[in-house]
């Protein structure tokens, strides 16, 4: 019903920025929200931010200030900006849509490394 697509993963050394983007079919307007979340191995996945379809963000307290989210204007593909990396950064990201019926719809993830 929906094809989330991320792109811009890698591997960067600590304090460096890195760009991931995501291309949902259909458009990001259907949705309630969009946004990221991560899972690092042996740990729950959690969210990192979200944009809800009034253009709100929410950023997670533990990157507030370090990430933004952002959608472009053509509403097709969100992105999240990463800076001053961490290591426990490290992570695969997730695209994530919600549905106003609350459906959930997610992306294969992007790897994202932060290491020396």
């Amino acid at each position: 019903q929906a094809l989330l697509v991320e792109s811009g993963g890698g591997a960067v050394q600590p304090g460096g920025s890195l760009t991931l983007s995501c291309t949902i079919s259909g458009g990001i307007s259907r949705f309630n929200n969009v946004g990221w979340y991560r899972q690092a191995p042996g740990k729950q996945r959690e969210e990192v931010a979200t944009i809800f379809a009034t253009g709100l963000p929410n950023i997670a307290d533990g990157v507030k200030g370090r990430f933004t989210i952002s959608r472009d204007s053509g509403m097709n593909t969100i992105y999240l900006q990463m800076n001053r990396l961490k290591p426990e950064d490290t992570a695969v990201y997730y695209c994530h849509a919600r549905e106003h019926d609350a459906s959930d719809y997610w992306g294969q993830g992007t790897q994202v490394t932060v290491s020396s």
